[in-house]
């Protein structure tokens, strides 16, 4: 298990300033096949693509992963549908990255390992 799946997620109160590039190319490193991304607006997000093999296990996916977005009360953006999943993940209060983010994916991580 990964250092950032063995931590909790921080509620962020919006004044931490989100992490720059080379900050999230550290975290980044410490998470399986997530791209990081920037929105039209230029902030910064890291998405995860998976494919299955049918509807059921896209649906048992996104439901394990919405059971660890509500205890650790980090709440990603997701898509899904016959043999896909798309997680997307940033802190809205700070409109970019933050540690916390980072701790999500890789608990993320331990359901598609």
């Amino acid at each position: 298990m990964s250092e950032l799946a063995k931590k909790k997620c921080i509620p962020c109160s919006g004044e931490t300033p989100p992490l720059k590039i080379d900050e999230i190319n550290k975290y980044l490193s410490q998470i399986k096949s997530w791209n990081v991304k920037k929105n039209e607006k230029g902030n910064f997000f890291i998405e995860k693509k998976i494919k299955f093999k049918n509807f059921e296990d896209s649906l048992k996916f996104i439901n394990e992963v919405g059971q660890i977005a509500e205890s650790e009360n980090h709440h990603p953006d997701l898509k899904f549908g016959w043999g896909y999943a798309e997680i997307v993940i940033f802190t809205h209060a700070v409109s970019g990255l933050t540690e916390s983010d980072f701790v999500l994916a890789a608990k993320i991580d331990k359901l598609s390992a």
